[in-house]
């Protein structure tokens, strides 16, 4: 039988939750329809006791009944990446296709308010969510699951196997780039990585590792890392190379990210040094809020909306099916290139 939830007969009060939690019913209240009003450690009781007792504030009985609200849950560790925009865009496609509605959230890069976004949609209004985060969230992911909320991922492959998720093929991605300046004649290239506790940066350092080693003497690797993926990390990056002998520069660079990209374009040319003839330079994410630039950027495209129309389509189907039936799924990607004048040249 399809997925459900307990009866109304049978299902917690609000009054439950504020005895769970020790605070009243205005504070629970607050939690749901004002959670600025509420202290961080108040707030954090008040959604563990929401899931330890199983709660869900649906209001149509019809809901109740079947479990399903209609509204699915987004939640995304920031926008300031057109990926995820992107996604958000194919999921709302898909949604609306199948006579739902999509609900956003937006971690600004803060993992616990990630994970309390997580409970918050699952306890209130979601009947499953799409979720793309930067770590492991196994806990939320566990107490999300207790509302009888399933979860997809996009964009994270974790460790634990009792998932579905929607990746882009992040080692490929690594790979295009390096492949794409080799055809285009460069020899030596230096990748602009970060930290690899983050699983796309890890990924993507392994692609453009395996691609230089397969061109063998014919490729020339050297990798730097900045602490984080501000613009203004690559500033000295740059300027160190700068300061090399011009026999000893690199002729590309490939940066992890295209806001990474975008910054390293505009401290060469500060610098007088021409792209992408002195050298080339590309990103990695396809991120269109670094595509401002003097210098059109060349990228990877990681087909942000086919993820989000993917997530929709397996997190539709596990709310439908019968849990004790689900298989959980993994969709693969593949990115593309998508090469422009910072590769390339401007065209004749």
């Amino acid at each position: 039988m399809p997925r459900g939830r307990l009866p109304a007969a049978g299902r917690p009060r609000l009054a439950d939750v504020a005895r769970r939690a020790d605070v009243s019913l205005g504070t629970v209240s607050n939690v749901f329809n004002h959670p600025e009003l509420v202290t961080p450690d108040t707030r954090r009781r008040v959604q563990e006791a929401i899931a330890d007792l199983g709660f869900s504030r649906n209001a149509a009985a019809s809901v109740l009944a079947s479990g399903d609200t209609r509204m699915i849950g987004l939640v995304v560790v920031g926008l300031s990446n057109s990926l995820f925009v992107d996604a958000a865009r194919g999921a709302q496609r898909m949604s609306r296709a199948d006579g739902r509605h999509l609900r956003i959230a937006t971690a600004e890069d803060d993992h616990d308010l990630l994970m309390e976004h997580m409970v918050h949609l699952a306890g209130t209004s979601a009947s499953g969510l799409l979720v793309a985060p930067l770590e492991e969230i196994d806990a939320a992911i566990d107490r999300v699951r207790r509302l009888d909320c399933p979860v997809v991922l996009l964009n994270f492959d974790p460790q634990r196997a009792d998932c579905c998720r929607v990746l882009v093929d992040n080692e490929e991605v690594g790979r295009i780039a390096v492949r794409h300046m080799a055809d285009l004649g460069r020899r030596d290239v230096l990748f602009i990585g970060g930290d690899d506790a983050l699983q796309p940066v890890a990924r993507r350092r392994a692609g453009v590792r395996a691609a230089a080693a397969a061109l063998g003497t014919a490729m020339r690797l050297e990798e730097v890392d900045v602490d984080t993926w501000t613009p203004s990390t690559v500033v000295p990056v740059v300027r160190s190379l700068l300061r090399r002998d011009v026999a000893d520069r690199p002729d590309a660079i490939v940066a992890v990210s295209d806001l990474l990209a975008i910054a390293a374009i505009e401290e060469l040319r500060a610098g007088g040094i021409r792209v992408p003839e002195d050298i080339a330079v590309m990103g990695c994410d396809h991120n269109s809020a670094a595509w401002g630039g003097a210098v059109p950027l060349t990228s990877v495209s990681m087909e942000g909306d086919a993820m989000g129309e993917e997530g929709v389509r397996l997190l539709i189907q596990e709310i439908e099916e019968d849990p004790a039936e689900h298989m959980h799924t993994t969709v693969l990607l593949e990115p593309r290139l998508d090469a422009r004048e910072s590769t390339l040249g401007r065209p004749v």
